[in-house]
């Protein structure tokens, strides 16, 4: 499939000045947000991540079962969303949270940089699977993408969400901080989008420049045109350098801003986390605490 030519059916990114007045308007509405009610729906949607060269099996583990304790410590305040390992931890996390309604995500498809052969990533994610992922996360080929080779990267999206059935949610990192441009994110949604994900997530934490405020932006309006577009809603996931309540609160205001209230549910909107979530307990009790 020409992925390419499906841009030509979308107006252009809006300006950096554009964006950066979009921002503005949420900064200042996010104070609104700033409250427990908010910090416990964003501590739902969190995808409480652990994706360190030091994870083992023991760590995972209880990594993982702090979780099912959370429930019952806190059974008034909602529990996170799920629980994002690499792929070979994934049956280790099924094991630990068995019986909650937690969801599991594994990275993959050559998690952090995607630069491997696109039959191990399709591999990769269809293990994942095969072990117990309810999510996987995905990078887009970033270097297919700084050189134009729109058709690969989406086509890479399309052959490895073909290792998946329907009910596994799909979300592709766009990894906005080296697209750096409001047009080249816009682009990297629409495509991504077009070739299967079910969400589209800002960036892997894994560079410097992880998620901003200006790539939500980009990213919620190429959703809200697909959706006007196709009918297909697609979801939001803010990753890397979310750490406080406050910044939670911003990325909520960004999609109720541009999304509407409808995109406020966790099979829309997620926050790929593991600081924050301790810190949004925080938030919602009003005394430091760490229980993640």
């Amino acid at each position: 499939m020409e992925y390419s030519n499906i841009l030509n059916d979308y107006a252009a990114a809006m300006s950096a000045e554009q964006v950066a007045q979009v921002v503005a308007e949420a900064k200042a509405a996010a104070t609104k947000n700033e409250n427990a009610e908010v910090y416990k729906f964003c501590l739902s949607a969190v995808d409480l991540t652990t994706l360190t060269c030091n994870d083992s099996v023991e760590s995972v583990t209880e990594f993982a079962q702090r979780t099912v304790t959370f429930a019952q410590k806190y059974p008034d305040i909602p529990n996170v969303a799920s629980i994002c390992v690499y792929p070979s931890f994934v049956e280790t996390v099924g094991l630990a949270i068995d019986g909650t309604p937690m969801r599991i995500t594994s990275v993959g498809g050559g998690f952090p940089s995607s630069q491997t052969f696109l039959e191990v990533k399709m591999l990769e994610v269809a293990m994942a699977v095969e072990n117990g992922a309810d999510e996987v996360d995905i990078v887009l080929n970033v270097g297919k993408m700084l050189t134009g080779a729109y058709d690969e990267a989406a086509a890479e999206v399309e052959m490895i969400r073909s290792e998946m059935d329907s009910d596994v949610v799909l979300k592709v990192i766009l990894e906005t901080g080296a697209l750096k441009t409001p047009e080249l994110i816009r682009r990297a949604s629409l495509l991504s989008m077009a070739a299967g994900a079910d969400f589209i997530k800002t960036s892997t934490g894994k560079i410097d420049v992880a998620a901003t405020p200006e790539a939500a932006v980009v990213m919620c309006q190429a959703i809200k045109d697909f959706y006007a577009k196709t009918g297909r809603k697609v979801g939001f996931k803010a990753a890397g350098g979310v750490k406080t309540p406050q910044d939670a609160a911003l990325y909520y205001t960004i999609v109720e801003q541009i999304l509407g209230a409808e995109w406020l549910t966790t099979d829309l909107f997620r926050i790929g986390a593991s600081s924050a979530a301790n810190n949004l307990l925080s938030g919602i009790l009003g005394t430091a605490v760490s229980h993640f």
